[in-house]
């Protein structure tokens, strides 16, 4: 796992990328983010799209859900980068859609984006 850290617009964002799953469940999100959050201080996170389970991505699932609201409840904000575009499921490309116009999840094709959107002024 390689963790980097950046400053834009006075804010800080950290930058994690892994070959390793990283988040499988919840539970394990939330461990996740606590670690980053303890180790860095930080609440504005972004991981790679390899280290999150696909079942993230299967609305019916509800494991999206249940990962957003525990990240929302401890004021994490949390962005996934990378290539989305072999998912054709219309609900997750509007939870996806919804989710960038808002401020606490965001979907981005690259890393460079992730930060830029984690660091943005929308607070």
């Amino acid at each position: 796992m390689k963790t980097e850290i950046f400053m834009k617009n006075n804010t800080t964002a950290v930058l994690i990328s892994s070959s390793k799953l990283l988040i499988t469940d919840a539970q394990s999100a939330l461990d996740f983010v606590m670690s980053v959050k303890y180790e860095t201080g930080c609440t504005n996170i972004a991981v790679n799209k390899d280290a999150v389970t696909e079942d993230f991505f299967i609305l019916s699932t509800c494991l999206a859900g249940e990962i957003v609201q525990k990240f929302v409840n401890y004021g994490i904000r949390f962005a996934i980068y990378g290539d989305f575009s072999n998912y054709t499921s219309k609900p997750l490309k509007d939870f996806m859609y919804e989710s960038n116009c808002g401020k606490d999840l965001f979907f981005q094709p690259t890393a460079s984006l992730a930060v830029d959107m984690l660091c943005s002024a929308r607070t």
